[in-house]
Order: C-alpha cells, then sequence, then structure tokens
C-alpha cells in the first residue's frame, strides 16, 4: 500500500518548525490504560513537555508516558497524515502516526484502528529499516492492545537490544511479561523502567506490578504519587481509576466510586471508569444508575468485557432477555475484533465456561494458556475445565492462579467451589469464606452462589479432623523412625 492510498487526500497545511520538529520526535511505547509512550532520548529524567497547540500536547503527553486528550490525539493524527502526504519518507512520523492510531484504537475500541496502525509501524519500519527503535517498540505495543503478548515479547526484546537505555521500551516489554505471566521477566522490566524513569507513568506500572503480586498497601501507594504527580487531566484520571479499582478488589465499593467519579471529572472520556463504576454501583443497590453506566460505556467503548459484566448483572436481575442481547454483542464484538487482530478468547472462553459450551471453552481456553500463561488465564482454564466435569485438573490450574497472581475473590471463590465439587468440604469452606471476606460484591451471580454454597456446606464438625485431634485420653502415636535412602536410589 502506498502512502497516498494508506493516507487518502492531498498534502495539508504546512506546520511551524517547532511543531513539526515535536511531533516528529515522538515516538510510541508501552500500553497503561491506552497511554501511548514516545521514545524520546533522555536528555534529563522530568523534563518539562514545551508549551504547544493540541498536536504537540498529545505529543508531549505520550513523551511524557501520560494518556494523551483524546481530542489532542485527533489533532495529532490529522497533523502527522497532512505531514505524511507530503513526506512519505520520513520514518520518524510513521511511527509517530501508528502509534497514535494505537492509542485511539484502545480509546475507542475500535480494531479498525490496529490494521492502519500495523501499515504505518511497518511502513517506518521498511523506510528505515536498521535501528528504527520506535518502529519496534511502536510494534510491541500494538501487539500489547492486540493481547499478543508473545508478539509484543519479540518487538520489545529487539527494541531494547537497539536502545538499553530507552525506557520506553523497556516499558513496552514490561506489559508484555505481565500478559505472559513471567514474573522475573516483569520483575527485570520493572527495575529496568524505574532506573531508566521517574515520574507518574513509572509509577503507574510499579502499581499495577505490586498489585500482581497481591501487595494492594504498596500498590496503593504508588498510584496515589502518580496522581499527585499526574502533569494533565487525563493522566490523572489513569491513576485514579486505578486506585478506584484497588479499593473494588478489597470490598469497598464506596471508596472505589468516590475514585471513579474523580478520574472521570478529569477526564470523561475513560470509560473503564464509567464501566467500573456500573459495576460498583450495582454491588450498593443503585441498580437503575449501575445500568445507565454500562450503557454509557458500551456506547463510548463496546468492550466485550463490558457486555459480559451488564449481561450477568440483568441475569442477576432475572431479565434472560436482556442479558441475552448483550452476551449476543459480546459474541460479535470479538468476531469484529478478531477482524482487527485482537485476541478476545479468555473473554469468550470466560464467558463460554459460565454461559454457553464448557467444552468449548476448555479448547480455547488451553490454547490461550499454552500462548500466554498469566495467573488469569489459568483461573479461566481451570474454572472451565470444572464446568466440563475435569474438576481435579481444574483445581490445579486455579490453585496456580492463587498462588502466582493477585489476591482474587474470582480466584478464591473458584478454588472453593472446585474443592467442594470433590469433596473437600473444610477447603471448600475456608476458600468460600475468603472470597467473600476479601470483596462481598465481587460479582452479581458468584457471590450470592457463595453465599448459597457456604449455606449448603453448614459448620464444619466440632472437634476438628480425626486425624490432628485424637480422642481425649488416647495414647498418641509414634511416629516411625525415618529409614536410611539407599545408596543405588539415584
Amino acid at each position: 500500500m502506498t502512502a497516498g492510498t494508506a493516507l487518502g487526500g492531498g498534502p495539508g497545511p504546512r506546520r511551524s518548525p517547532a511543531l513539526r520538529r515535536a511531533l516528529v520526535a515522538a515516538v510510541a511505547g508501552g500500553v497503561v490504560l491506552g497511554g501511548v509512550l514516545v521514545l524520546l532520548p533522555d536528555r534529563s529524567r522530568d523534563s518539562a513537555p514545551p508549551a504547544l497547540g493540541p498536536a504537540g500536547r498529545a505529543a508531549a503527553a505520550v513523551g511524557a508516558g501520560a494518556p494523551a486528550a483524546m481530542p489532542d490525539l485527533t489533532v495529532l493524527i490529522g497533523a502527522r497524515e497532512a505531514h505524511l502526504r507530503a513526506h512519505p519518507g520520513d520514518d520518524q512520523s510513521w511511527a509517530v502516526l501508528g502509534s497514535a492510531y494505537v492509542e485511539r484504537g484502545l480509546r475507542t475500541a475500535d480494531s479498525a484502528y490496529y490494521p492502519k496502525a500495523e501499515n504505518a509501524l511497518r511502513t517506518s519500519l521498511r523506510t528505515r529499516p536498521e535501528r528504527n527503535v520506535a518502529a519496534l517498540t511502536g510494534l510491541a505495543n500494538l501487539a500489547n492492545a492486540r493481547h499478543d503478548f508473545r508478539g509484543a515479547r519479540k518487538w520489545g526484546e529487539q527494541a531494547v537490544r537497539l536502545a538499553p537505555r530507552r525506557w520506553a521500551a523497556h516499558a513496552a516489554l514490561l506489559d508484555a511479561y505481565r500478559g505472559l505471566g513471567d514474573a522475573k521477566g516483569v520483575g527485570r522490566a520493572l527495575a529496568k523502567v524505574r532506573k531508566l524513569r521517574s515520574g507518574a507513568a513509572v509509577r503507574i506500572r510499579s502499581g499495577a506490578v505490586y498489585r500482581d503480586r497481591g501487595w494492594r498497601e504498596d500498590a496503593a501507594a504508588a498510584l496515589t504519587d502518580a496522581a499527585a504527580l499526574a502533569e494533565t487531566p487525563a493522566e490523572r484520571a489513569a491513576c485514579l481509576y486505578r486506585v478506584g479499582e484497588l479499593a473494588w478488589e478489597r470490598g469497598e465499593p464506596g471508596d472505589a466510586l468516590r475514585h471513579y467519579d474523580a478520574a472521570l471529572a478529569a477526564d470523561p472520556d475513560l470509560h473503564p471508569a464509567l464501566a467500573a463504576k456500573g459495576r460498583a454501583l450495582a454491588s450498593v443497590g443503585r441498580t437503575s444508575d449501575a445500568l445507565r453506566a454500562y450503557r454509557a460505556a458500551l456506547a463510548r467503548r463496546p468492550a466485550p468485557e463490558y457486555a459480559l459484566e451488564l449481561g450477568e448483572l440483568y441475569e442477576s436481575l432475572k431479565l434472560r432477555p436482556a442479558a441475552t442481547a448483550q452476551y449476543d454483542l459480546l459474541r460479535e464484538r470479538v468476531r469484529q475484533g478478531g477482524l482487527g487482530g485482537v485476541n478476545d478468547e479468555r473473554v469468550l472462553g470466560v464467558f463460554e465456561a459460565e454461559h454457553g459450551d464448557a467444552g468449548a471453552a476448555v479448547r480455547r481456553l488451553t490454547a490461550e494458556f499454552k500462548r500466554h500463561a498469566s495467573p488469569e488465564n489459568a483461573d479461566a482454564l481451570g474454572w472451565a475445565l470444572h464446568r466440563s466435569g475435569e474438576s481435579k485438573a481444574g483445581l490445579k490450574h486455579v490453585e496456580s492462579a492463587v498462588k502466582k497472581g493477585p489476591r482474587s475473590a474470582l480466584f478464591a471463590y473458584h478454588r472453593g467451589e472446585i474443592e467442594r465439587a470433590l469433596g473437600r468440604y473444610g477447603a471448600a469452606r475456608r476458600h468460600l469464606t475468603e472470597a467473600l471476606r476479601i470483596n462481598p460484591h465481587f460479582s452479581p451471580l458468584r457471590a450470592p452462589a457463595a453465599h448459597a454454597a457456604l449455606k449448603s456446606l453448614g459448620d464444619p464438625p466440632e472437634g476438628g479432623p480425626a486425624q490432628v485431634y485424637a480422642p481425649r485420653g488416647a495414647p498418641i502415636p509414634k511416629l516411625p523412625r525415618p529409614t536410611k535412602p539407599s545408596r543405588q536410589s539415584d
């Protein structure tokens, strides 16, 4: 595809030299809440961005590792398209445009931007095939956005080898390692990111990693610091949303709602905060408000995970036709995303395990777990195996997710229900109780199911297990002497 075909139209208006230099310098990096990081040479660790117009502000925001405001992002895309019609050999501008398309696709859930992003980034790479760190990092970010974390690791590692001191390449690689469930890789990448840069963008990533490790207090501190250091409303909104998510996960919907509202006040386009607000409103009984929030989130970004959450809320309200409509939307959004190269197999597998064909869910999630062995995928596969009648195999995966992943009410619930099915009633009571202790409102369908399961189990028998508590007055059994290992055992 030629540059003219890719961009369409004729050359646009000329830009000022200062703005042109600022735009050409901006190159994209990692993806966090749709933030596009830009590969600028590190003249200082925290240099202030120049005062520019909308396109320049977008370039400066992404250069600092912050989300760009949607209107500014639109202007940036238009400016780069116009510039490239006149200068199709500008590899840096192709990389900027490709990264801006990635950001646009993330913010709008329009996967049609991803093929455009890939074309722009590969055009940059063809124009300058040697040491084009900008294009390589942009391709890593594109793969992260498509949930192709293996591909993101490949491109990110190439970028890091070429430019080991470019922090944005390490940031993209960090996101890839998180998606792959590679804890050691995450640790190495986070150390590099923190060494090379400071500020809100680094603290956002630190908070995400701490959350994955179950260090909630550290995560909250890092994200609160990030919100205080944020230089733009969009960046501050991203931080506040994540603080709200931590509050939700620990079972504090009121605190979560305050943070979601603050995030939306800073950036009304932050659709994840709107969907999360719907979830929290439903948990405190404000059902009508919750439905409005979900519908508004879906109108802005019709993501399959939002459709799944809203469908389950409708199902909990006994509104089955409305739930079915959302489940149909989920399937359609997954199909449309696939046309843009987006991998939504986990979302579809989770849906099938709970509401559709459990056998199909096992097949999908087995393949996805082989590609990306994250704790979330391990838990999803374990639950699908249980739902398809393979509870013992499922328990192993869920136990792995609990061990390696965040402190999750859903993980604990899945573990408890599988243990109940296997007749391990003591462990089932413990883990179902833990799920409700972590977050009593974690799901409109599964939280009530956890209560019902605990009620069916009843109270544990008095006296404890016979193998632990011997009858009163009974002699304490002697343990056998350990035998020496055979010399030929090896």
